[in-house]
């Protein structure tokens, strides 16, 4: 057997085996997702919001509590969370938000969501819809 047909075959088998191995680790991520989604929604509860401020910031300066920060993942410290500032009834506190609901947030108004701890979930205005994000305009070349 010639060389290259040795080695196409090694490769073969190596790609074969890393798909295999994709396959499986996937199936195992998603597992985990749906558990931690379902215990989302096990906890969560309705409440109305008052949003004061929406950035995106690393944990450490966002002004979450120590408890959290301690409990997160190393890769969440170190990545930008998009917190919002929120007032619920006369307490002011930070909240993190799921990336579809920050977009759809807007300061200064006041909102129906839907929080489990300190995640916003979902939210809905409640005067007037939600404003569409406005679309960023591309610079094209030719």
């Amino acid at each position: 057997m010639p060389t290259w047909a040795i080695v196409l075959i090694i490769v073969a088998a190596v790609v074969v085996a890393a798909f295999i191995a994709l396959y499986f680790f996937g199936k195992r991520i998603q597992k985990r997702q749906d558990e931690q989604q379902e215990a989302i929604e096990a906890a969560s509860q309705n409440m109305t919001l008052f949003i004061i401020d929406k950035k995106k910031m690393r944990a450490k300066n966002s002004g979450l509590p120590k408890v959290v920060q301690d409990q997160m993942p190393r890769r969440f410290r170190l990545a930008k969370l998009p917190c919002v500032k929120v007032k619920v009834g006369p307490r002011v506190m930070t909240m993190l938000a799921d990336n579809d609901v920050f977009k759809q947030l807007l300061p200064k108004q006041e909102v129906k969501a839907t929080v489990s701890g300190i995640y916003i979930t979902s939210a809905k205005r409640i005067r007037g819809p939600v404003p569409e994000a406005p679309k960023k305009k591309r610079f094209k070349l030719f």
